[in-house]
């Protein structure tokens, strides 16, 4: 009986549609070492797999029986996808589900960002709160402010009516102009990345992690960014430059940050936790309940279209 090995528990709807085959599961509550994956997945035709296993070259040539690599997550810049090609290996992932959770938790962050919600939480747990004043916690509204959108895609089209809701102007950049009826229908502006940044008054980024995007906004472009800009992130962490980013926040170029994602996952500077001014969470973009269940829906669709010798729904390569 082929052989399914899950790096780590998904959603049983998924496990469902793999009934079939023989499914060993991971079920310690940590991530594996790259040699636990090779020991435990040695007879693997799928491997399934999450962001956080790095999935490289030596990892594919030690699974010689492997067929498909299906990553329960949008991105995979987490596998070596060209020497899964090289060696006929599929590869997927779970694209679409994740749009609206992703769009939802950008607002979040958006609000809580420029309405200082976790600092609230925070002045009101510690007996701070003294009574309403002025001055207490102020930030900026959302109304006609510009939103600069890096990467207007499924996600960022989701922010970009969202952030309209609030009144927000949008502008975006993309590697190219969207056509003038496409961004009329949308309500958005192209600019060029330099003009978004010294434009906008918030910046979310939504491109993936390439070797094209990494450190996209490094310190140059950083200190681009309109004065008391807030910047988030629900991206990829390694899009921005974290020391030049830490730099920013220091200097008062920024006014604040949201962070789902970081650049040495899970690893957090000690410097982005020490700030005020920074909300930080731990890459929960997709995690609601139902996002989460149809991604492992995907997942169970991916792997046995494979192994049945059909074409998988979200193939990568």
């Amino acid at each position: 009986m082929d052989k399914i090995f899950f790096t780590y528990k998904i959603p049983d709807e998924g496990l469902l549609l793999l009934k079939g085959y023989d499914i060993m599961i991971n079920t310690e509550d940590r991530f594996l070492s790259k040699e636990e994956i090779i020991q435990k997945a040695k007879d693997a035709v799928a491997l399934v797999t999450l962001l956080s296993d790095k999935i490289d070259a030596e990892l594919i040539k030690s699974l010689p029986k492997l067929k498909v690599i299906a990553n329960y997550a949008v991105g995979y810049n987490n596998i070596d996808v060209e020497e899964a090609r090289k060696r006929g290996v599929r590869v997927t992932n779970t694209p679409d589900v994740l749009t609206d959770a992703t769009a939802d938790l950008t607002l979040a962050l958006i609000l809580a960002t420029s309405r200082r919600i976790v600092e609230g939480d925070r002045f009101v747990r510690e007996h701070r709160f003294a009574g309403w004043k002025p001055d207490l916690l102020t930030g900026p509204s959302l109304k006609e402010k510009n939103l600069g959108i890096i990467g207007l895609g499924r996600i960022g089209r989701a922010v970009a009516k969202r952030a309209q809701a609030f009144g927000m102007k949008v502008i975006y950049h993309n590697r190219k102009p969207l056509l003038t009826e496409e961004e009329e229908r949308l309500g958005v502006n192209y600019r060029s990345l330099e003009e978004l940044l010294k434009e906008s008054d918030f910046v979310s980024i939504h491109v993936p992690l390439t070797r094209e995007t990494h450190h996209l906004l490094n310190e140059k472009r950083l200190s681009m960014m309109k004065p008391g800009a807030i910047l988030v992130n629900t991206a990829r962490g390694s899009i921005i430059d974290e020391a030049a980013l830490i730099k920013t926040l220091k200097n008062g170029r920024l006014a604040a940050a949201g962070l789902d994602v970081y650049e040495e996952e899970p690893t957090v500077p000690q410097s982005l936790i020490d700030m005020d001014n920074v909300v930080l969470l731990p890459h929960v973009g997709s995690a609601t309940r139902e996002a989460r269940t149809e991604m492992a829906i995907m997942v169970g669709r991916n792997v046995a279209a494979v192994l049945e010798g059909k074409e998988p729904p979200n193939a990568v390569v």
